[in-house]
């Protein structure tokens, strides 16, 4: 039998919207909420431990919910409206949440193995919505590998995962500082392809067909000097326009797909 919850009350509710609102919390307990039948499943895909999964049977259910979540390691758990709206972020998310255990995402354990890797650094990004935006387009390209330098938002921030649409699951992701990424990337042998403005090539000449790493920035900052003094090659995108920034995720889209073209979209 399923257990019940009708309370918003109740300490488990607590417990989610601490997680929610809290990074500190998320970090304490290893644990962070995510929200949406597509964004799960996507965890699951990716390999993240569900631990509890609640459903609203006002919005969904509750042989959809057995037939796609049932497992004997998953608590399944039955919330009223009521809750449901308390903990939901939006409305438009099939009535189920989960929480799930977060994930190491430290550079030792980035495990790259494959010829002519291809790899995207985006250097202390800080806001969600953009972070989310960087990792949909991450995604879009396949790139092997997603490294985001001096990290100042918690990777599990609801909307990290709301504006990713669940690509912060489907990405292969490490964090680490600049120093530990460019001390990586060379024993790997990855040729650095600085995103700059100064001092620096076209996009469009280089040979991204070999081991390539991709590196941006912020669009207020930019990158910082280590990147540019060890990079095989800065590069830029010409900009015909008023302005010289673009939004990252736009920049490395941009980038990013014209690795894809040269290596044929393979």
């Amino acid at each position: 039998m399923l257990k019940n919850i009708s309370s918003t009350q109740n300490p488990l509710i607590k417990k989610i919207i601490l997680l929610q609102e809290k990074s500190k919390e998320r970090k304490k307990t290893g644990a962070f909420v995510i929200e949406g039948k597509r964004e799960i499943e996507l965890a699951l895909k990716g390999g993240y431990l569900i631990e509890t999964i609640l459903f609203s049977s006002v919005i969904t259910s509750k042989e959809e919910v057995l037939n796609h979540f049932g497992e004997p390691t998953i608590n399944l758990i039955e919330i009223s409206a009521e809750v449901y709206k308390k903990i939901a972020y939006r409305s438009s998310t099939e009535g189920i949440i989960a929480i799930s255990k977060t994930k190491d995402l430290s550079l030792i354990n980035l495990n790259l193995q494959k010829k002519d890797l291809f790899v995207v650094v985006a250097e202390a990004p800080e806001k969600p919505g953009n972070i989310g935006a960087f990792l949909r387009t991450a995604d879009a390209a396949n790139v092997d590998a997603v490294i985001i330098a001096n990290p100042k938002t918690d990777l599990y921030n609801p909307n990290i995962i709301r504006s990713s649409v669940g690509c912060l699951f489907t990405n292969t992701l490490a964090t680490g500082s600049t120093t530990e990424i460019i001390t990586f990337l060379k024993e790997k042998k990855i040729n650095i392809f600085s995103a700059i403005l100064q001092e620096s090539e076209p996009y469009y000449t280089q040979d991204f067909t070999r081991n390539t790493a991709i590196i941006v920035g912020t669009e207020s900052t930019g990158l910082s000097q280590e990147w540019r003094t060890t990079s095989y090659k800065n590069i830029h995108i010409p900009m015909q326009g008023e302005i010289d920034s673009m939004n990252v995720s736009v920049a490395a889209g941009i980038l990013l797909f014209e690795v894809k073209r040269q290596r044929n979209f393979k």
